[in-house]
């Protein structure tokens, strides 16, 4: 997330020296003219600086406003002052809760410096904690454009950019084969006599442009985001059709006639389509437009009605299809995997799942799918039947749009064609855009489209062989295509994957263990399941599922716990026995860390304080569970956060005499990213840290590598000089290209190493004397082609022997690149001087090429 609201720093005496320059100054740079104005003035000013030693922010910026408002001459003079007053008294209101009077605050400040990008950086940081992502990503953009270098707003920007203006934006508009296909679908209708256009969700508005190129009399468009919106205004006045596209910001479905377009329109093209198809809303918005925007659709019955008379939508429907498959990478990151890590027994808590699902006991925050490429997934996956196919749209028929929506669920028999373990249903549809023109978003194209995922939730392990069929129910509940498989037939008999029913919902009397040895003994089907059903964040999943992570972790703390304890009995034996040790876990999200210390303090007779960061109440209760099956006793664990007041009092201490014995910090975000403020938090754990303890990780090295990758660039950028089917919309959409790309998979990359691994950067964690803002390294080219990008993982340093890389087949990390959109021109042999430097937790690289002076090319690119 983004940094914390950035703070002018002012020792107490240099805001006295400020209070009393301000009290010479004042008088003299308000108006003369108006006594009484300027005695208020100076009066207030004083209690404003009274008020900020006396810490009554609130009073305090009340008497900024006045002043200000008044004497508007002494905006410079005061601007630290009052940015300090506004940031203090902002994080007052955020503690208490108000957040109304938090926003008031802000916008009463930006009325008195609306370009000032500090206040507009920290009013997106806190848009940003509130979950207001658009909204904040827009004022670190705004911020930056005021002031390009400024290096908070440009570390926030680029971490939320992607919310901003979604990565899939590039890829769309980089798809030539696409772009075209929409293109004469547009002018075909259009020459067809569809000449009033109405697009819907427009984006960069090139669709709309389409369609004003192709001839039509009327077009309009609406987007719902505020950034999009500007952004394809700006894109339509600089093709000169400012005057012939109408842009609203507004969802269609709140568009009225005639007070937000003069009358029903011919003709919507759209495409507000996610992976799963329907998960952006179309099917409500292509209603609502039927009904309230566009003309009637052509009547069967009246074959001489004119295009002037009726209504058309492109797409003009879809097909979705679907398949089983079986892949390792997606099953880990949905069930557990593992029996256990770290010396804790897993399997006696229950159930363990992820929040995607579609079964019918799915919480109601439940994500009916995922999305993933899969051609990508480490691992591959692994074809289980044939894709087949799940629905047929027409979105030209309302009437069967409206039946979609409230059909009852249908079911299919898919019948398995290779053995396996079903890990998930994998959907993905042919978009149909007239009869002449489709898109197809299948797991062997190259779109903008990723696939959508449904995992198998159920608690039996799903083992099919040739012969099987899966019955997959079908429906559409809340707008969404939801899919679950619900049973495997075998030999005539229905097995169901939940209840073990037979197909009369009786469970099997004849002889249950011999029907399913024989007839489905590879479900593998636990009887002794236990009820409880815990939910956990797919990545927290995969976090449990890292056997090499918990090992590597238990196998460091149990070194520094003997260490300690040895330490402890030279000392003093008697105290050795009584003393405790306190250990604190601040890991992101759940972590069993601080449980595993409890249990390794208990097997080696030590007494142990552990303490964890666990916030959520699931997440405690199931550490509870966890604890107790364990033999860990209940006053081991200590839940943290429900003990301090802030996270600023986070790594503060357990008791006023004790220090921290262990602080594990979790220093890397799943997308491949250091954790923002890492460094500042590992300097405040070194000072509550007793002798001989330890901060896990002690360092981290970060490696990186040169490559050639042309979807890298695809995916940050609009590529090339020639206009997007003529419209010039790459110089606006490209000023958000964000030089980094997260959430990448370097074992599935499709790109050239032109290089080996080198060391980057290390951050020392313990010893901050190790540290240093910039570091040269010279990387050695092994072959000749285009350095695209600079791809970055972690080497993670449990202690001197113990490591964890976060590019290794377990991982639960993702890792990340710099991209260039230079690309450097390299051959074999040559050498390329990598700047790398720090500021907080955000990576900046520069690559020159060393070679003659004239041939010298450089990239520049943060991270």
């Amino acid at each position: 997330m983004p940094n914390e609201t950035s703070k002018s720093k002012k020792s107490k005496r240099s805001r006295r020296a400020a209070q009393r320059e301000a009290q010479r100054e004042a008088p003299r740079e308000a108006t003369r003219e108006d006594p009484a104005r300027n005695e208020l003035i100076s009066r207030s000013l004083e209690s404003a600086q009274q008020c900020l030693l006396q810490q009554d922010y609130g009073t305090a910026f009340v008497h900024y406003l006045l002043v200000l408002n008044l004497a508007p001459v002494l905006k410079d003079f005061a601007r630290e002052s009052f940015r300090f007053t506004l940031f203090k008294w902002a994080d007052e209101l955020d503690s208490i809760g108000r957040i109304q009077d938090l926003f008031d605050s802000y916008e009463q400040a930006l009325e008195l410096y609306p370009v000032d990008e500090v206040i507009v950086n920290s009013m997106g940081e806190h848009l940003f904690r509130m979950g207001f992502r658009d909204e904040a990503a827009a004022h670190f953009h705004k911020a930056l454009k005021l002031r390009p270098d400024f290096p908070e707003a440009k570390e926030n920007f680029y971490r939320v950019a992607n919310w901003l203006v979604e990565r899939w934006h590039f890829l769309m508009l980089n798809d030539h084969g696409r772009n075209r296909k929409y293109q004469l679908a547009i002018q075909r209708a259009v020459q067809e006599g569809f000449s009033t256009v109405l697009d819907i969700g427009t984006g960069t508005g090139i669709l709309g442009m389409c369609a004003k190129k192709a001839g039509a009399s009327e077009v309009y468009a609406c987007e719902l985001s505020k950034t999009m919106y500007e952004l394809g205004c700006e894109v339509v006045s600089a093709n000169n059709m400012a005057d012939s596209i109408k842009i609203l910001h507004m969802k269609s479905l709140e568009m009225e006639i005639p007070k937000d377009i003069p009358k029903r329109v011919s003709l919507v093209v759209t495409e507000t389509v996610d992976a799963g198809l329907l998960g952006e809303g179309i099917i409500e918005s292509l209603i609502h437009a039927w009904k309230n925007l566009l003309l009637p659709p052509p009547n069967p019955e009246e074959p001489l009605s004119t295009p002037s008379q009726t209504g058309r939508v492109i797409p003009a429907g879809a097909t979705v299809f679907g398949m089983a498959v079986e892949c390792q990478e997606i099953r880990r990151h949905h069930r557990l995997c593992v029996p256990a890590v770290g010396g804790l027994d897993l399997e006696a808590v229950g159930e363990i799942r992820s929040p995607v699902s579609c079964s019918v006991d799915a919480d109601e925050s439940a994500e009916p799918y995922t999305t993933e490429r899969l051609s990508r997934l480490p691992g591959g996956f692994t074809a289980l039947t044939e894709p087949c196919r799940v629905l047929d749209i027409d979105f030209n028929n309302v009437q069967e749009l409206e039946g979609l929506c409230c059909s009852k669920t249908t079911r299919l028999r898919v019948p398995v064609t290779q053995e396996g373990v079903v890990d998930a249903l994998a959907v993905w549809f042919q978009l149909h855009l007239d009869q002449e023109n489709s898109i197809s978003t299948g797991p062997q194209e190259n779109t903008c489209w990723e696939q959508a995922i449904y995992p198998m939730q159920s608690p039996a392990h799903c083992s099919v062989k040739c012969g099987d069929e899966l019955l997959v129910e079908v429906s559409c509940r809340d707008a969404y295509l939801r899919l679950c498989c619900v049973a495997v037939v075998r030999d005539g008999q229905t097995f169901h994957l939940d209840s073990m029913e037979d197909d009369d919902g009786l469970i099997s009397q004849s002889n249950p263990e011999v029907d399913l040895c024989s007839a489905l003994a590879s479900l593998q089907t636990r009887h002794d399941t236990p009820a409880n059903m815990f939910t956990l964040e797919c990545s927290e999943i995969a976090l449990l599922n890292n056997v090499t992570y918990h090992n590597s972790f238990r196998t460091a703390l149990d070194k520094l716990l003997t260490s300690l304890r040895a330490s402890q009995e030279t000392q003093d034996p008697e105290v050795c026995c009584s003393e405790p040790l306190y250990v604190l876990d601040v890991s992101e999200g759940f972590s069993v860390l601080s449980l595993m210390a409890a249990r390794l303090g208990q097997d080696s007779g030590t007494v142990l304080r552990a303490y964890s960061s666990v916030e959520k109440e699931q997440h405690q209760a199931l550490l509870q569970l966890l604890g107790q099956s364990n033999g860990v006793e209940e006053s081991a664990v200590e839940f943290w956060l429900s003990q301090v007041d802030d996270e600023s009092a986070l790594l503060q201490r357990p008791a006023s005499e004790k220090l921290w014995s262990a602080i594990m910090l979790d220093c890397i975000e799943t997308c491949g990213l250091i954790r923002q403020r890492l460094m500042e938090k590992a300097t405040l754990a070194r000072c509550l840290l007793e002798d001989g303890g330890r901060i896990f990780p002690e360092r981290i090295i970060i490696h990186g590598l040169l490559v050639e990758a042309d979807t890298l660039l695809q995916e940050s950028a609009v590529q090339g000089t020639d206009p997007t089917l003529g419209f010039n919309i790459a110089p606006f959409i490209n000023q958000f290209t964000v030089p980094v790309h997260v959430f990448l998979d370097l074992s599935t990359l499709e790109c050239t190493h032109l290089s080996d691994p080198a060391e980057l950067f290390t951050l020392d964690l313990m010893n901050t004397n190790n540290n240093y803002d910039s570091r040269d390294i010279r990387v050695r080219v092994s072959a000749s082609g285009r350095v695209t990008a600079i791809p970055f993982w972690y080497q993670i340093y449990l202690d001197a022997d113990l490591t964890v890389s976060t590019f290794s087949q377990d991982s639960h990390w993702k890792q990340a690149a710099v991209v260039l959109q230079c690309p450097l021109v390299v051959n074999a042999g040559d050498w390329v001087r990598l700047t790398v430097q720090l500021h907080k937790s955000s990576i900046s690289i520069t690559a020159v090429r060393e070679e003659g002076e004239e041939a010298t090319a450089a990239a520049n690119a943060s991270a």
